[in-house]
């Protein structure tokens, strides 16, 4: 099988971090310059976006359906795995 992503995690999640004890009051500036530290990574999709794309061949075609069924609860929101007629990735 040939497995292509087609969603990519360029979109860089920051975090202001904040002390919450006492006398924190003294330490912290609240929202001046809150610009934050790099936390993660993310992909940012629009509705209908395709996450992935599968090709192999028509023996194994179960086996992929699977593998997209598992995959699709590691994700948020909505999945549908769509069988296209069309050939190869072009």
């Amino acid at each position: 099988f040939h497995l292509r992503i087609r969603a990519h995690p360029f979109h860089v999640i920051r975090i202001n971090k904040m002390l919450s004890c006492a006398g924190a009051d003294r330490l912290q500036t609240g929202m001046r310059g809150a610009y934050g530290k790099p936390a993660g990574r993310v992909a940012r999709v629009r509705i209908g976006q395709i996450l992935f794309s599968i090709r192999c061949k028509d023996a194994h075609k179960k086996f992929a359906m699977i593998a997209l069924a598992r995959a699709k609860f590691k994700f948020p929101g909505r999945q549908k795995i769509v069988l296209s007629t069309k050939w190869g990735f072009t």
